[in-house]
């Protein structure tokens, strides 16, 4: 109870609190605030009265209430439905990494021994490879797949169909996004190394041994002593990596290694509007500005929260 009381009397743990639930709350009422069009669904909505030759993004006087992206993209409807996208890609993430991190830890702890040392060898080994360099690797090893079966595929559409021989990338591109598996790939090893240190240290504890002692299965060890007791880290990782994923994914978006970010492709659509043909950094600040401030508040959010949940969880700050 001191903690939750030291949790909700710091101002920041409000504010990550509060930026957090919002978030949530438009996600989850993406619908209401900006109902899709039944005629053209998807993030991205065309305001009314677009013509082909109209490519100049529109003000907020024109288009409310954030103005157009260029191709008359409805800027707010974009960003609440990104918003939806965002949160549950780095959800998905997040939980997956913690998930599959926390289990590979607890188990090469429990077993311990030379099985411990070769598991977290491999972990080392992940930990040790660029993740920018995972995802190239990634993408150009799905690529070669595709390639080499006659397949061509732009901007998420066919425009050549690969033979049968890949039809197990093929299904992997058209049910999950690419960019979400080498995220998990290469994100689960911090949970993993946190894990282990402290399964090892618990696992010599009077407790764990009268449960040895009285025949209690590895599994029930494992599952109901100590990685409830070691979990507490994971959290505190799995709040920060919601918003560091995110932005993770509007990045590749935006530079072209992969993902499907909404508010990365905003930053894409706008970004030859960043400085107008007059020279004005903030001339069209629309095309810009509302795709970065909302990427730069999620991001705080998360890490805000994670800080929060970090002193909730810290042993040391209830004494």
């Amino acid at each position: 109870m001191r903690n939750l009381r030291r949790f909700f009397s710091r101002w920041q743990n409000w504010l990550g609190l509060l930026l957090v639930l919002s978030f949530a709350l438009v996600a989850i009422l993406a619908p209401l605030i900006s109902p899709a069009d039944p005629k053209s669904p998807g993030p991205f909505q065309r305001y009314p009265g677009f013509r082909i030759t109209d490519r100049a993004p529109k003000s907020p006087d024109l288009a409310p209430p954030l103005g157009t992206l260029p191709g008359n993209l409805n800027v707010f409807h974009a960003l609440v439905w990104g918003t939806r996208d965002a949160l549950l890609f780095g959800l998905q993430v997040s939980l997956s990494t913690a998930i599959f991190g926390v289990l590979f830890g607890a188990g090469a702890a429990y077993t311990g021994g030379w099985i411990n040392s070769f598991l977290m060898r491999i972990a080392d080994a992940f930990l040790s490879f660029p993740t920018i360099a995972g995802i190239v690797l990634v993408n150009q090893l799905w690529l070669s797949v595709i390639t080499n079966a006659g397949g061509v595929l732009y901007q998420g559409e066919w425009l050549t169909e690969p033979d049968q021989s890949a039809r197990f990338v093929i299904w992997l591109i058209e049910h999950i996004d690419p960019l979400l598996l080498t995220l998990i790939l290469f994100s689960w090893m911090p949970y993993a190394r946190i894990t282990n240190i402290i399964v090892t240290t618990l696992k010599e504890t009077e407790f764990i041994q009268a449960a040895r002692a009285l025949g209690t299965s590895p599994a029930r060890i494992i599952f109901r002593h100590l990685i409830p007791n070691a979990i507490s880290p994971a959290f505190v990782l799995a709040a920060r990596d919601v918003g560091g994923m995110v932005i993770l994914q509007a990045t590749f978006t935006f530079i072209g290694l992969g993902g499907t970010s909404i508010w990365g492709t905003m930053l894409v659509n706008g970004r030859d509007w960043v400085i107008g043909p007059d020279g004005g950094i903030l001339r069209y600040w629309w095309v810009f500005l509302p795709a970065t401030l909302t990427l730069v508040l999620f991001g705080i959010g998360w890490n805000l929260l994670g800080d929060g949940l970090s002193e909730l969880f810290d042993p040391r700050s209830a004494q």
